[in-house]
Formats: C-alpha cells, structure tokens, sequence
C-alpha cells in the first residue's frame, strides 16, 4: 500500500469515528496531532476542544535527521539498534539516567521485541506532514503540551504550534518524546485540567 492510500484510509478513519462518537474532545500525540489538527478544521462541528501532545506541524531539520536515521535503522533490520535508537530519542534525561543498568537492559529487549514492521513507513511519513496552513483555521480551545526535554521533537515546534493556533494555551512539561510514560499524572492532570475549564 502506498503512502497516499494509507492517508486516504486514515482520513476516511477519523470521519468515519468521528461521525459515530458525535462531539467530542480530540487527542493528537506526535505524528498523530496531525490528523488531530485536520479532524478539528474539517469536522469543527464534532470537535469540542483539541489536545496536541510532543505535536509538530511539520518536519524541521533536527526531525528530518532524526527521522532518517531511524529509517535507515528499521531498513536493516537490526531491531537492538533501533530499540537503542528509539529509547534514546524517546526518553528524557531524568527518566533514562534514573534507569539502572538491568532495567534498561530489559527496557532495551522489551523494545527490540516489539518494534513494528512498519517502522520505516511511518518515518518516512513524518517528511509528507504540513499542516500549517490549517493552523489559523482552528476554532476550538487547543492545548499544546510541549515536552521540554524532547531530543525527537524540538519545543521550538511545540511553540509554533500553540503561536499560530488562535487563543490556544502552551503547557510545559520537563520530560523526553513520552510524557505518558514518564510524567503520567502531571501530564493527565494537565489535559484533565485544560477539558474541565473549557467544558469539553
């Protein structure tokens, strides 16, 4: 399947739920904020409130190279490199540091053992994604939950979101790309928060 057909089921996807849920807040994390961002400014209607999570518009120089790289990994096939690639990029300094070496070990092997097949499709996927131009049409109340210490994502991505979302908040979090995993009540508590001011 090419990649242009992949986007076209994934957009046929979020419609379809969408229309079956009815209105609802919507959650976009990294490559998924994407899709996030053009079910609120296509379906405005079923969308009560927008929250993007390590998001980016589009792909800047340290994502191109970091996304290639990764790409690259998950062609040879060398799943132990590419889970010591990803648990890199992935977790912040506070969360890797605090591991001790036999569980970081066996963080490495659960990783190695469960990278999807996909990898390289959806790396490549990160160079076609640009939705700045759908920023300005967000009408909903957005949250952008910035991760501080992301070496995937840049905050400086994070920042250009929430600057050209009209009325939307930035909210930080000192964590690598996966906050649900190393910050787990702050981050919920944050969009826990943000949904219950804005009643969504």
């Amino acid at each position: 399947m090419t990649l242009l057909a992949s986007n076209v089921l994934v957009a046929r996807s979020v419609r379809h739920h969408l229309s079956e849920i009815g209105f609802q807040a919507v959650s976009g994390y990294s490559l998924g904020a994407p899709v996030a961002i053009r079910a609120a400014t296509r379906h405005p209607e079923r969308v009560s409130a927008l929250v993007l999570t390590a998001a980016f518009p589009h792909r800047d120089n340290r994502l191109a190279l970091a996304s290639s790289v990764w790409s690259k990994i998950a062609a040879s096939g060398d799943r132990e490199l590419l889970a010591e690639y990803q648990l890199l990029m992935a977790l912040g300094t506070q969360a890797l540091e605090s591991m001790p070496a036999e569980q970081l070990q066996q963080t490495l092997g659960y990783v190695a053992a469960s990278a999807a097949d996909g990898s390289s499709e959806q790396t490549d996927l990160v160079g076609q994604v640009d939705v700045r131009d759908d920023l300005a049409g967000i009408t909903v109340p957005t949250l952008v939950v910035s991760t501080t210490d992301d070496r995937l994502v840049s905050s400086d991505l994070h920042r250009r979101l929430a600057e050209n979302i009209p009325g939307a908040q930035l909210a930080e979090i000192a964590t690598g790309h996966l906050p649900m995993l190393e910050r787990t009540d702050q981050w919920l508590q944050l969009i826990t928060d943000f949904l219950d001011k804005h009643h969504a």
